[in-house]
């Protein structure tokens, strides 16, 4: 990026909250996160500017650890599972050496009056920068993730931002540092009500793979078509040969779209890997989501955290998929699927909580 937003009807300068958003371009997902929560901050008269932390990296190893990601992600999940196991998974709060090159860098990045992440690596950054006295504002860690690991907590941040009670909790109990819980960052497009489609014939089922294609959903997709009780669209993002596959093998795919929200109100369900922004946003559109052979590392325990809070089923297999599916084919089953999504969405703002510091944060279960 960066990217920088002000209102430009906010005050004298000498009294305009500034925020700098750390981000990382893994994906889209903490970048959707990101934006929006800038577009809002100076909507409310604040300035944000939103900043790649893979960019405070020297010598290119911020580029060069977004390739390797991407590309094991995609060909290798089982190392990425090997490494997440290894680091990420310890109760203790994390240490990221890469936290110690980006240090310079982000004290040039001001002026601003408070830091929020919305990445793993930025909280590391941050929380070093703080502990030390490296950084001398206020900085905020939003956790976009239901499943949090180590790399989220540093104590040396001041609080935290989460999506889920059980992860304030969490948070607070390995760290020392007030956690709040928030509602998800979603675009105001996704909160449209959208008119639920017909359900005769074969029903239009969303696929996402995410920004860049990732995950064994042509299995999924082939075992949707299969059965003749659904049509599988595949959101396939930027992964170009996923999509040339899956269109050779007859099945419609699809590539990074601006439209998704318009897809999501003529699907009847979205089926989900991840635990991630699409997912969230599918909740906000009132689309019912499955989550079903979910990525390696950090999806597959976000998935089961948000299954266990009662936001997502998760079908274990085909069978378990299309049964699924089935019953979301009865109001009462959709009804308390959106109960689960409408209390998620009715937790303060993040951004409210960023402008009025004075608002308690001790708090995990608070909604």
């Amino acid at each position: 990026m960066p990217s920088s937003l002000r209102d430009e009807g906010a005050g004298a300068p000498d009294r305009v909250r500034r925020f700098l958003i750390l981000s990382a371009s893994m994906g889209a997902g903490h970048d959707g996160v990101a934006l929006e929560l800038a577009r809002r901050l100076a909507a409310s008269g604040a300035e944000a500017r939103v900043v790649d932390v893979l960019d405070l990296l020297p010598l290119g190893l911020g580029r060069a650890l977004r390739g390797w990601y991407r590309r094991t992600m995609r060909a290798r999940p089982w190392l990425y599972e090997l490494i997440y196991q290894r680091f990420f998974l310890s109760r203790s709060p994390g240490a990221a050496p890469l936290a110690v090159l980006a240090s310079r860098r982000l004290r040039r990045a001001g002026p601003y009056t408070e830091v929020v992440s919305t990445f793993h690596l930025a909280a590391q950054i941050t929380g070093r920068a703080r502990a030390r006295g490296e950084l001398t504002v206020p900085s905020t860690v939003l956790i976009t993730d239901f499943a949090v690991h180590r790399m989220w907590l540093h104590p040396g941040n001041d609080r935290y931002l989460c999506l889920d009670p059980d992860v304030a909790r969490t948070v607070t109990a390995l760290t020392g540092r007030p956690a709040r819980v928030c509602a998800p960052v979603v675009r105001p497009a996704f909160h449209r009500p959208a008119v639920p489609p017909p359900v005769d014939g074969p029903r239009p089922v969303l696929v996402a793979a995410g920004a860049w294609g990732v995950g064994d959903v042509e299995e999924t997709a082939r075992a949707l078509a299969r059965s003749g009780r659904c049509t599988p669209l595949v959101l396939c993002g930027g992964n170009d040969a996923l999509r040339a596959r899956l269109a050779a093998s007859g099945l419609r795919a699809l590539g990074w779209r601006a439209d998704l929200r318009e897809l999501m109100a003529a699907a009847y369900a979205l089926i989900d890997n991840a635990a991630g922004l699409t997912c969230l946003e599918a909740l906000a559109a009132d689309l019912p989501v499955i989550s079903h052979r979910p990525i390696a590392g950090h999806g597959r325990d976000g998935v089961r955290a948000m299954a266990r809070a009662g936001l997502v089923p998760f079908a274990r297999d085909t069978v378990d998929l299309l049964a699924a599916l089935d019953a979301l084919a009865d109001p009462a089953e959709r009804a308390r699927l959106r109960a689960r999504a409408d209390a998620l969405f009715s937790a303060p703002e993040a951004e409210t909580l960023l402008l009025h510091p004075e608002t308690p944060y001790a708090r995990a279960d608070d909604r």
